[in-house]
């Protein structure tokens, strides 16, 4: 089977990466992934893309098969993955257009599916869940490129397909939170338990409702921002994907080790 070392999960608006790449099917123990992968080179490293949401955004962010996309990329080789995502804005200094590399994580989500371990005591660390050289990577390329970028913050999943009310929106900011997000979560735990390095690059679509009062966030002004962006972040995931360290040295590698599983990764 054709086989990547790099994934990259498209999100809202972002539904093609790769030029003169070859599409591959994948059957997973979790279903099938979202879409099929397209798999292409990009400065000599071979990448796996895969829309989030489906070429055609059929999945809703609570419908989205995480553990099948997931196991569909490492199954091909994959070991890092960049997950691009469209994000609300919980702070007046993180207006449209504004990209946050998260550091930290906090899931509102319910009933999603966010484990691969259905027996057994396996308790992963997540107490950091996104890979440090990943984040360091794109804060460094963003940087280069000129485009100011916010490195760290904590970014709260909730379950949509809603948005947010003015009261939630506001208490979530109380909390110190950056942004907000209905796809961070599972996909970066169940990321975690395949040992796999998850970097998300947030781009800020919006400031969600209850920041500063004005108009309630709209799915068509999500669309419009991120798609005015994609270009530009299109360009940017290129110059991340050459950065990326060769060999891994990072904990994420490790996320298993001592710990009694029946999970047989692929």
């Amino acid at each position: 089977m054709t086989s990547a070392e790099i994934g990259v999960i498209g999100g809202s608006g972002f539904y093609a990466f790769l030029d003169d790449a070859e599409q591959i099917t994948v059957e997973t123990p979790y279903g099938e992934p979202s879409d099929p992968v397209i798999v292409g080179d990009v400065g000599g490293r071979r990448v796996a893309f895969l829309p989030r949401h489906g070429a055609d955004h059929r999945f809703p962010p609570h419908r989205i098969p995480y553990r099948a996309n997931l196991w569909a990329l490492r199954s091909l080789g994959v070991r890092q993955v960049l997950a691009p995502c469209a994000v609300g804005g919980l702070r007046a200094s993180l207006p449209a257009g504004a990209l946050v590399v998260p550091d930290q994580l906090v899931d509102r989500t319910s009933g999603r599916a966010q484990t691969f371990h259905e027996t057994g005591a396996v308790h992963v660390s997540f107490a950091d869940p996104y890979c440090p050289s990943g984040r360091a990577a794109v804060v460094e390329q963003a940087a280069q490129a000129g485009w100011p970028v916010t490195d760290g913050g904590t970014m709260v999943v909730i379950e949509g397909p809603r948005f947010s009310t003015r009261a939630e929106s506001r208490w979530y900011a109380e909390q110190g939170w950056s942004v907000i997000n209905m796809t961070g979560h599972p996909e970066a735990v169940l990321a975690r338990e395949l040992a796999l390095c998850y970097t998300a690059i947030a781009l800020v679509t919006d400031l969600d409702a209850g920041v500063e009062g004005g108009d309630p966030v709209t799915q068509e002004e999500v669309f419009r921002v991120f798609g005015d962006n994609t270009a530009r972040l299109r360009t940017l995931l290129y110059d991340v994907v050459a950065g990326l360290p060769t060999t891994r040295t990072c904990p994420c590698g490790g996320a298993l080790e001592g710990i009694d599983h029946d999970l047989v990764l692929p």
